[in-house]
């Protein structure tokens, strides 16, 4: 790969420039020349009022922004390879998108007075131009990720394997502006800027041919539409809205594809499964309000994904001294189960700290975590009862 050092003023940098609103990127600048967000490109994440506008005092103030780097493709045109945050930055300031704080007051780029407007313009930025293949420039993209925020996983695979599929699938997971951003998030979490949102969708596509991310994006770069993704996750979530009559905090960012495949084809009492999930909800005993969700779905089976609050300390010290005091006088074991047993530890007294604390009539059938429902067991015996 070649690489030649040149340099640009922020005003032949901003010659043209294009920012789409919609899609929250930088498109052009150097007269059309330039691409500032090719598609292996993150979307742009400075517009917060505070790095945007750090881009802009270090203008101000003399300060180097650091090197940029251009990729020449086949056709003599550039694009940016590393700098397309801090171009899209003054571009929009010097096109008025932003405003800064100059002498305490906030002032967009017409307001400014012709020697700080001239400054910004006259600004120079130095850029290595470079040239080679795909894969040396996509090597070297990754190379250079030291500025700013680091690219993510997601970001770094829209990169290796960019093209139309990656193009239509950023459209559609990567628009802030989809009207349906709020709906998915009601059930994953993510970031569609940062592309956390295309990488769940990748996620339950790619799980459900069992392969991995990449492998499915390799498989499918060339693609011009991504209808199979779509159609996976709008199915996923539409299950998710059509199965639970409430939307509450503890559903976002479940594995709703792997319990759609799970349970999707499952026959159950849609009312009833609600009706359930309301009942457990305010039950005080729940600590893991998230594990309601597969608990119904499975038959309400499995404890465990409920965390069962435990019994506390001073519950255990009072159940262990109220049993090894009667298994004292009887000459059996402290712990119920091996006191029925015909063995060696039919008269054990185990130590507290080899036992654990148990519910006499199991939390799924009724039973409290408190004082008159705890039993102590001998740890190999609580362990291998079951449904507590």
């Amino acid at each position: 790969m070649k690489t030649e050092l040149k340099t640009y003023t922020v005003k032949d940098m901003c010659e043209g420039f294009v920012y789409n609103e919609l899609e929250g990127k930088g498109l052009y600048g150097l007269n059309g020349q330039l691409t500032i967000q090719p598609e292996y490109q993150r979307n742009y994440i400075y517009a917060d009022g505070k790095r945007d506008v750090a881009v802009i005092e270090s203008v101000l103030n003399g300060y180097p922004l650091g090197l940029i780097y251009f990729n020449k493709t086949s056709n003599n045109s550039l694009e940016v390879l590393d700098g397309q945050q801090r171009i899209t930055s003054i571009g929009r300031f010097v096109t008025n998108k932003f405003a800064v704080k100059i002498n305490g007051m906030e002032q967009v780029f017409s307001g400014l007075a012709e020697d700080l407007q001239n400054k910004i313009l006259n600004t120079e930025l130095l850029v290595y131009v470079c040239s080679g293949t795909e894969s040396e420039i996509k090597t070297w993209f990754e190379t250079i990720n030291i500025v700013g925020v680091p690219l993510n996983a997601q970001e770094l695979r829209n990169a290796i394997y960019s093209g139309s599929f990656v193009t239509k699938a950023k459209e559609e997971f990567s628009n802030s502006n989809n009207s349906n951003i709020n709906k998915w998030l009601a059930y994953i979490k993510g970031n569609p800027k940062r592309q956390e949102i295309l990488e769940i969708a990748l996620t339950w596509i790619s799980s459900s041919k069992h392969t991995t991310i990449a492998d499915y994006m390799s498989q499918h770069r060339m693609d011009k539409d991504i209808k199979e993704m779509k159609i996976y996750f709008d199915t996923v979530i539409d299950w998710v809205s059509n199965t639970f009559f409430d939307v509450r905090k503890e559903m976002q960012g479940l594995n709703w594809n792997e319990l759609y495949e799970r349970y999707h084809s499952s026959p159950y009492d849609k009312k009833y499964l609600n009706q359930k999930i309301e009942e457990l909800y305010v039950d005080e005993f729940i600590t893991n309000k998230k594990g309601i969700y597969e608990f119904v779905l499975g038959g309400e089976q499995d404890t465990k994904l409920l965390n069962i609050r435990i019994f506390d300390k001073k519950d255990k010290q009072k159940a262990y001294d109220r049993q090894t005091k009667e298994a004292k006088e009887k000459n059996i074991s402290n712990c119920p189960m091996c006191a029925l047993i015909d063995n060696a530890n039919k008269t054990k007294i185990w130590k507290l700290n080899e036992m654990d604390a148990d519910h006499v009539t199991a939390w799924s059938k009724g039973g409290a975590t408190d004082l008159e429902n705890c039993q102590m067991l001998c740890v190999t015996h609580n362990r291998s009862k079951g449904n507590t």
